[in-house]
């Protein structure tokens, strides 16, 4: 397969994903934004949305404050933000229409149609309007047109190369999410630890609140965040218990059966690489599958008692590095 082809397919499939995980992230944001928060908490959490797609810097540069109506037109429509939804849905579908010849009629039809209803949404105001039935009809489009590639395209270099772009992308946002809200859940600790005059152990990730109205800040804030990965049901099916940052840890990075999960998104990964192989690519290929193993084999407890944040700031490292170096072996070189 041409490089320019393989890289419009990559980046065709990777742009949907993270359209689709911006409006995850955002939908949660905004329920949560609905529950009694004092002000630096709400602002706190929005602050959030723009640290886990790291663009705080470019936000402040054309805001003067952080408010929930600022954070969603960034997120969604402008067209200078390049993770912003419409910038994610217009990429996406530039590269669906580069390689037509490679898709099936309905793959392209499902991203052309994805492309012409969004401008149609935002200039009806769907998003101020119901900004809930925006985000769940962009995940509805991302599920539709990742289901219409499955069910119609020959299994082929075209496939593994979608399939890759939309693990890597699922695998960088999964791990974002929980450095976020585990950083939220530390800083939140320290603050309290702080008020009640206490030193000890508030920076603890495992430190379990106290009181009702903490007990219950820490269920709504867990469950939003299982909620943003569809990992809510997942979570009571498997553990049938509270919800604890420790086991909402290992859900989200080790559990293979968790379609969202870093071991199941860089299980795929491995395995699709090993499909589309080639002479320069061996090393590309051992990097992702001594990741896939460490994974696979790895423990909560380990991961926790070494840091999580610098476990998951290692692991966007060694995600980056994947990305940059499939771009060297297979696709169209990324400009240094």
């Amino acid at each position: 397969m041409l490089s320019r082809t393989a890289d419009n397919l990559f980046w065709m499939c990777r742009y949907t994903e993270r359209a689709e995980n911006t409006a995850r992230m955002l939908d949660v944001n905004l329920q949560m934004s609905l529950l009694p928060q004092d002000t630096q908490t709400r602002e706190g959490s929005w602050l959030g949305v723009l640290r886990i797609s790291e663009l705080q810097g470019l936000y402040q540069s054309k805001y003067a404050a952080i408010s929930p109506h600022d954070v969603l037109q960034y997120m969604v429509r402008d067209p200078e933000n390049p993770s912003s939804i419409y910038s994610c849905m217009r990429a996406a579908r530039e590269n669906a229409r580069a390689v037509r010849g490679s898709l099936t009629t309905e793959v392209w039809e499902t991203y052309n149609t994805t492309w012409l209803e969004l401008l149609k949404h935002l200039h009806t105001g769907l998003l101020e309007r119901n900004p809930g039935e925006f985000f769940e009809w962009v995940k509805f489009r991302s599920h539709l047109a990742r289901g219409v590639t499955i069910g119609t395209m020959l299994e082929d270099e075209a496939l593994y190369f979608l399939r890759i772009g939309m693990h890597l992308e699922r695998a960088d946002n999964t791990a974002r999410m929980l450095d976020v809200k585990f950083h939220e859940r530390g800083s939140n600790a320290a603050q309290n630890g702080a008020q009640n005059g206490s030193q000890s152990g508030s920076q603890d990730m495992r430190a379990e609140p106290t009181g009702t109205a903490a007990l219950q800040s820490e269920f709504y804030r867990w469950s939003a965040l299982l909620s943003s990965v569809s990992g809510l049901e997942i979570y009571r099916k498997v553990y049938r218990d509270v919800i604890t940052p420790d086991r909402v840890a290992e859900l989200l990075i080790l559990h293979g059966d968790m379609p969202r999960s870093l071991l199941a998104s860089m299980r795929a990964v491995a395995d699709d690489l090993a499909r589309v192989s080639n002479q320069r690519s061996t090393e590309t290929e051992r990097r992702a599958g001594m990741l896939c193993a460490e994974l696979q084999y790895g423990r909560v407890e380990d991961i926790l008692d070494s840091g999580l944040h610098q476990y998951l700031d290692h692991f966007l490292d060694r995600i980056n590095d994947l990305g940059n170096r499939i771009s060297q072996d297979f696709l169209v070189p990324l400009s240094a």
